[in-house]
């Protein structure tokens, strides 16, 4: 079987999704391994260093598609204009190809019919299941904690003011109102690192156990807690609120939004779009020169003014919808999706050749595409052909 490693293209992405000590996994379970030149290059792992660990470099992508049977990226396909063809275009039909493909997004939705078209068999690590023996290969939690730091480091660089109390001979300085929405790995992990900075914190979510956690980092929880039969979905997950009651969410939060300084939004919904939570309505009674931080921007965002991959000023507010915040981070990032990666792999390896077995949890619940048909419940259900 033939590993092919591509070198990302999507604009600001330095990740890689594998790193020598994986690839020499793989060339020990018998597979070849191609990597792109440079592929490591963003994140400081060097051609030489997967050669060491058995790898091929190959000069020329398309020669690298041609032959494999498996890919493996970080992020979705995309255009490649030094060969004016589409990723998609290049990949062999039949093969397998498994990455970060955000299907429920809209956004996404053309590739992914444009994937099963190609007959390609499509897996997606931001549907790993929350049990137990999928721990080691979940990678949306992996990047959500990168994503939670970088937001509010991000956020701290773009805001007019100091983040802590900050007192001196000319005057005290208040310290910055932080709100967190969602506290899932990446609301955890951005409490944790606002209130490092010195930032007062809140943080609002509809599950009983996350609102718990929130408070356990110091977070004042307040805002709207939703019935558990409505908020908590497989695994722990947040579920997507009927529309009565996330007007009913979005009315309990509006005060709390409308006094910070910072919003960091994180709400989402696994494998579906994320729900709109912050409406205009609210941004436009935010103070001049708040921060709105959407990094559920993925998935479609939780404001209503989110632009994707775009900082934009709305009624004097910044709303940022930079996505893929891990990509910010490249090496640590890579350490850690590629070994989620080869952890996910590794069981579906039988014989030197990899076996998609639908019974198996892990693998339905990530599985978008097969023979031709888009089989991704979540996807379904947001291109409005849920079964």
């Amino acid at each position: 079987m033939v590993l092919g490693i591509p070198r990302e293209l999507t604009p600001g992405e330095r990740r890689v999704a594998v790193i020598p000590s994986t690839c020499a996994k793989y060339v020990k379970w018998g597979m070849r391994v191609l990597v792109e030149a440079s592929a490591g290059d963003g994140a400081f792992f060097t051609d030489d260093d997967y050669r060491v660990a058995g790898a091929e470099i190959v000069a020329d992508v398309e020669s690298l598609f041609s032959q494999a049977n498996v890919i493996l990226k970080v992020k979705e396909p995309q255009p490649n204009a030094a060969k004016g063809k589409h990723e998609i275009e290049m990949m062999k039909q039949g093969a397998t190809l498994i990455c970060f493909i955000h299907p429920a997004s809209p956004l996404n939705h053309e590739m992914v019919r444009r994937i099963a078209a190609r007959g390609i068999t499509a897996l997606t690590m931001d549907s790993i299941p929350r049990i137990t023996r999928a721990q080691k290969m979940d990678a949306l939690t992996a990047m959500s904690t990168v994503a939670g730091y970088k937001s509010v480091v991000m956020a701290a660089d773009r805001f007019s003011k100091f983040i802590p109390m900050t007192m001196t001979a000319v005057g005290t300085i208040q310290p910055a109102k932080v709100l967190v929405i969602g506290t899932g790995i990446v609301g955890l992990q951005a409490i944790a690192t606002a209130r490092r900075l010195g930032g007062v914190v809140s943080a609002v979510d509809i599950r009983p156990d996350a609102r718990e956690q929130a408070a356990s980092l110091g977070a004042k929880v307040g805002g709207f807690e939703a019935p558990a039969d409505l908020a908590l979905g497989k695994g722990g997950y947040a579920r997507a609120l009927p529309e009565d009651w996330l007007v009913k969410e979005r009315a309990a939060i509006a005060p709390l939004v409308m006094d910070s300084d910072i919003v960091i939004t994180a709400a989402l919904v696994l494998g579906e779009t994320a729900p709109v939570i912050v409406t205009e309505e609210m941004v436009k009674g935010m103070r001049k020169g708040s921060i709105i931080c959407d990094v559920s921007v993925d998935q479609g965002g939780n404001c209503s003014l989110t632009q994707f991959n775009e900082e934009v000023w709305q009624h004097g507010v910044l709303i940022s919808g930079i996505a893929n915040l891990p990509g910010y981070v490249p090496t640590d990032s890579t350490v850690m999706y590629a070994n989620t990666v080869c952890n996910f792999v590794e069981p579906m390896m039988r014989d030197g050749k990899l076996v998609i077995d639908r019974s198996d949890e892990i693998v339905n619940s990530t599985l978008v595409t097969l023979g031709g048909e888009i089989v991704h419940q979540g996807t379904l259900k947001a291109m409005g052909r849920a079964h």
